[in-house]
């Protein structure tokens, strides 16, 4: 199997790794000072305009939230100096921190054997990636980012679609002064910015595939047609607001897998990537064709018309299909497992920069096969 294609996740991958090649997961509380209050402000300790918002911005107390943490096999034993690769991986609308971890079983603890961790120990210990740190953030930036449930008029939904900000200045900058990182998000220097992002990857599935794309890629945010006046093209109370600036100077690497509906189209979401003064080397789409939430009004727009925008600042773009598959960890986990192989897989070459120069990109659609039967 060639190391630059995608693949049918391995069944052996989705059992425990032998004993002593098997990570960790750790809990961390971290600051945060960019999040929406009840009044649906944006509070915030960064000077980001109103306009740029769509919301008034004001001053508040920071809030504390949790993460999870999966350290690789031998995190921590070369006295700190090992440095490591970093995967956030984003959560779905009614996910949290565990959806991940779990496979959508509900909240649980960290100890015992995952699937997730499975299929990371294993990439590892066969060689096919880069030891790596794998973030399991809640992607909600909100006073009530524990509330789980689906309002759309609620301030956790909004939260959804201002995730950018905490993530940025919150999230990312606690992990590299914790976590022994290849990345140092303080190194802010033209050659430290081009250096780090090739080290950070992002992922997400349905709600989180829409905030890799809106948010990082560069679309547009959404709120509760109940305060924008306006109506829904979704029918599901949601209408876009203000573009989003987008975060490519922090990644290299996105992946949005079964995107929920209120992705922008692939024009406008290529049109940002092209104006980004830094490359997307790698752009990863999945979605299964039996998906009645994302397939066509999520995977399928937001792929329409992307390349041909983006032009020759895309590199590689994965459009892949599972047969067969629907919203579910069976098609999330293969995109789980083919996302962390292309971003930081052995063998790519860690030393490139952007080429703002380079071909056009490089278009790869996948049919990955039938659903097997459990």
């Amino acid at each position: 199997m060639s190391r630059n294609m995608a693949a049918m996740l391995p069944e052996s991958y989705k059992d425990a790794a032998c004993s002593g090649q098997q990570g960790t997961v750790v809990e961390a509380s971290y600051r945060v000072g960019n999040y929406i209050d009840p009044l649906r402000q944006l509070v915030t300790d960064r000077d980001i305009r109103p306009d740029e918002a769509g919301r008034k911005t004001v001053e508040g107390e920071a809030i504390t939230k949790k993460c999870l943490v999966y350290l690789p096999k031998g995190y921590g034993t070369n006295g700190g100096n090992d440095r490591y690769n970093v995967l956030y991986l984003l959560h779905g609308v009614g996910g949290d921190r565990f959806e991940w971890l779990n496979s959508g079983a509900g909240r649980g603890d960290i100890g015992g054997n995952h699937p997730l961790c499975n299929i990371f120990d294993n990439l590892i210990a066969n060689g096919e990636i880069e030891p790596m740190i794998v973030v399991l953030p809640e992607g909600r930036s909100t006073h009530d980012w524990t509330d789980s449930s689906f309002t759309t008029r609620g301030t956790n939904i909004l939260g959804f679609y201002y995730f950018d900000y905490e993530l940025r200045y919150d999230l990312i900058p606690f992990i590299e002064s914790e976590f022994n990182t290849l990345a140092n998000i303080k190194d802010t220097s033209a050659a430290g910015i081009a250096y780090n992002r090739m080290h950070r990857a992002i992922g997400g599935l349905s709600m989180g595939g829409m905030q890799v794309l809106n948010l990082v890629a560069g679309g547009y945010r959404c709120d509760s047609t109940e305060f924008t006046r306006t109506g829904s093209s979704w029918n599901n109370e949601l209408d876009k607001t203000v573009p989003a600036p987008g975060m490519l100077d922090l990644f290299a690497y996105a992946g949005a897998f079964s995107n929920a509906p209120t992705t922008s189209d692939g024009r406008v979401l290529g049109t940002s990537i092209a104006s980004c003064g830094h490359r997307l080397e790698m752009l990863y789409l999945s979605c299964g064709d039996l998906d009645e939430v994302s397939y066509r009004i999520g995977y399928m727009k937001a792929a329409n018309g992307l390349e041909k925008a983006a032009g020759k600042n895309l590199g590689d773009f994965y459009k892949v299909v599972v047969k067969n598959g629907i919203h579910d960890f069976y098609v999330w986990n293969i995109s789980a497992y083919n996302f962390a192989r292309l971003s930081f897989g052995k063998g790519r070459d860690d030393t490139r920069q952007d080429n703002m120069d380079g071909s056009l990109p490089n278009i790869i659609d996948v049919m990955l096969g039938e659903k097997s039967e459990v």
